[in-house]
């Protein structure tokens, strides 16, 4: 037998990084540093407040008082001693906030402002903190001060780590049922939601009715609006001044029975977009198989056609829920004294100041949107692929009386959608509804109204221009590094989750975890709060994950071939990226623009609590006016910015058409 020829020792070889690679993980790192700025930094922030208490510490003061010379001072007490003697500070006013301040001259029962009497104050500890007035004093030295400036001392809380937060929300009967309220809604619009989306899915994609593409138009139309609108349409059908207000049978609208409807009208074309695509894919192979085995039609129907779907209807029962029990607009405009979560936030951060009962509410409103979010992508792991090359698509036999019923019932939905802008539109372009419904634009004159005026409208679209032009860069070009880059298995991993975690965050938990964050003087990254950059960085992340996934998926359908073969030519990976891969996947990139402007014209929650005077948008004019009793011109901006959202897509579809009749010429050979 022949000798065996082995390799001598040595070190295990290693492929040497090209240029590109360094590039590519570079930019990968970039992008993923930028998510962890604007995303996971901001959570981290926002749940040490969920479980950061804050309490006055009396012993941690001393006060020295002069005699009535001023000049000789007494011993010098702490204020607990000093609150013995007085019991001028209540057990539960040493409780507060992260921003509490604590009076001291109710410790001295004569003092007065007058009085030639001094004061020193100063700490026990180097940690603690006292204001004379907007200036801040820490540790042991004494501070004397006049009474007149005596009287402007306050002191501030410490701060420990603990649950007692939750525990205060959970004792707070109004606050704790808010969270079974949220459940309570959820569960009811996502049944109401899901049959009705399943019933328009069918009949669009199993029924040869006429006008499928006029109705697939109608139900879209929810997208292109804020949240708001359908809460303001319902105020105007059934409010107390409403047309159809004898139909609620003496019910009110303003409560569970207007979010629930409200909900299924801004959720509806979610669901219907998510289950008309599981439908489509249908093998109908299956179901001649069920018909040579003389299978009834609701037998197949339960058999062959649900299962085949159930995926798609589990995806979309799982958006529907987060997406209603998160949502702010409806239920502050229609939800009267139900309390909701999301609104729970807006009520504790902006009506009471309360920032730390704040982040309990958004860690409390985080758990059922994760819970959701990875409950959903664990069912779509086992998702098996319903097509196979020898798969025959199934194609719907005329039925007349079938095609009709179909016909009928997208009808009916699409007559509500078209009632809902009708009203708005109608009360938006009248003098003074129900009374007055002479045609007039004085609600277009926002400029005499609260909530920014004209400007706010202005802000909006640029706002929504930056977000739809750097937001696509920056998605794109990260899908495309984690994609199309070899090795760097552990990078990969974390920059995927760091771009699926955005949507699993509600919009409300995003805007508060920026203003405990951005708005801290700590962070160099301070400037930009108030600004508009936060705005567009807020509104990018927020829209982050289904842009990531739209860009994989097209870069998914290109072969990774393309990558070598440069290599191999010597060619840089810039040229390939933007004279092929660009090209190639230009439909998805206009998608992901148009998607992220129109999300930008439309959210609320996620902006709510980050806009400035300068910075205000039209979809939070929405809600300052109604707010301010301002309702006709609140369904004016409403609808501006649908009719914004509407041109945004014509503009669109024109540029596509020009665009991709060059760029993608190659499909149709």
């Amino acid at each position: 037998m022949g000798a065996t020829l082995t390799m001598p020792a040595g070190r295990a070889l290693r492929a040497q990084l090209s240029s590109d690679d360094i590039v590519k993980r570079g930019l990968m790192l970039v992008i993923s540093l930028y998510l962890l700025v604007a995303l996971a930094a901001p959570l981290y922030v926002l749940l040490s407040k969920s479980v950061s208490t804050y309490q006055f510490d009396l012993t941690a003061f001393e006060i020295q008082r002069s005699d009535d010379t001023g000049l000789n001072f007494g011993a010098p007490k702490t204020v607990e001693a000093l609150n013995l003697e007085t019991g001028a500070i209540a057990p539960e006013e040493l409780e507060t906030s992260s921003d509490g301040r604590l009076a001291v001259t109710g410790l001295f029962k004569d003092f007065s402002f007058r009085s030639p009497v001094k004061y020193r104050v100063r700490g026990t500890t180097e940690g603690a903190a006292f204001l004379v007035g907007s200036d801040l004093h820490r540790g042991t030295e004494w501070v004397e001060l006049d009474s007149n400036t005596f009287r402007r001392v306050v002191l501030r809380p410490v701060s420990s780590f603990g649950l007692d937060n939750f525990s205060a929300y959970f004792s707070t009967p109004s606050l704790a049922q808010s969270i079974s309220n949220s459940v309570l809604m959820g569960v009811i619009s996502t049944v109401l939601v899901i049959s009705i989306a399943f019933a328009l899915a069918y009949a669009l994609n199993r029924s040869h009715m006429r006008f499928k593409g006029l109705f697939k138009l109608i139900l879209a139309i929810p997208i292109l609006v804020p949240s708001l609108l359908p809460g303001i349409a319902l105020v105007y059908l059934f409010g107390n001044q409403g047309l159809l207000k004898d139909l609620m049978m003496g019910y009110s609208i303003y409560g569970p029975i207007g979010i629930v409807i409200g909900s299924v009208f801004f959720t509806l074309p979610h669901a219907l977009i998510i289950i008309s695509t599981a439908l489509a894919i249908a093998d109908a192979r299956h179901y001649e198989a069920a018909t040579s085995l003389r299978a009834t039609k609701w037998r197949t129907f339960w058999t062959v056609t649900v299962p085949g779907a159930r995926y798609g209807i589990i995806s979309a029962a799982f958006v529907v829920f987060t997406m209603v029990i998160t949502d702010f607009g409806l239920p502050k405009v229609i939800g009267g004294q139900y309390n909701m979560l999301a609104v729970d936030i807006y009520k504790q951060v902006i009506g009471q100041q309360n920032f730390e009962m704040g982040a309990v509410v958004s860690v409390i409103l985080l758990i059922p949107a994760v819970a959701a979010f990875f409950v959903d992508r664990a069912i779509q792991k086992k998702q098996v692929a319903l097509l196979s090359a020898r798969s025959v698509p199934y194609q719907p036999k005329p039925n007349t009386r079938f095609d009709w019923l179909c016909f009928t019932y997208c009808a009916v939905v699409a007559v509500f959608i078209l009632t809902m802008i009708g009203v708005c539109q109608l009360a938006a372009t009248v003098k003074f509804w129900p009374y007055d419904l002479t045609p007039s634009l004085k609600n277009f004159h926002f400029d005499l109204m609260d909530g920014g005026g004209w400007a706010a409208y202005y802000n909006s679209i640029e706002m929504a221009l930056l977000t739809a032009f750097f937001g696509t860069i920056i998605v794109f070009t990260g899908a495309y590094m984690v994609e199309k880059s070899d090795g760097f298995k552990a990078g990969r991993t974390l920059f995927q989750f760091l771009a699926m975690l955005p949507m699993a965050v509600p919009g409300m938990v995003l805007g508060l975890a920026y203003i405990f964050f951005f708005n801290s003087p700590a962070n160099p990254l301070n400037p930009i709060y108030g600004t508009m950059a936060i705005l567009v960085v807020c509104t990018v992340t927020h829209f982050y994950t289904v842009s990531h996934l739209t860009a994989l998926t097209a870069l998914k359908q290109m072969d990774r071939e393309f990558e070598p073969v440069a290599a191999s030519l010597k060619q840089p990976f810039h040229k390939l990226f933007f004279r092929v891969t660009v090209p190639v996947c230009l439909p998805a990139i206009l998608d992901i623009s148009i998607y992220l402007f129109v999300n930008a014209m439309t959210t609320v929650s996620a902006v709510v609590f980050l806009y400035s005077t300068h910075t205000q948008l039209a979809s939070v004019a929405v809600l300052n006016m109604d707010d301010a009793g301002d309702i006709a011109p609140a369904a004016a901006m409403g609808m501006m910015i649908f009719y914004t959202n509407i041109a945004a897509r014509l503009i669109h579809a024109l540029v596509s058409r020009a665009l991709l009749g060059r760029t993608q010429a190659w499909r149709n050979r």
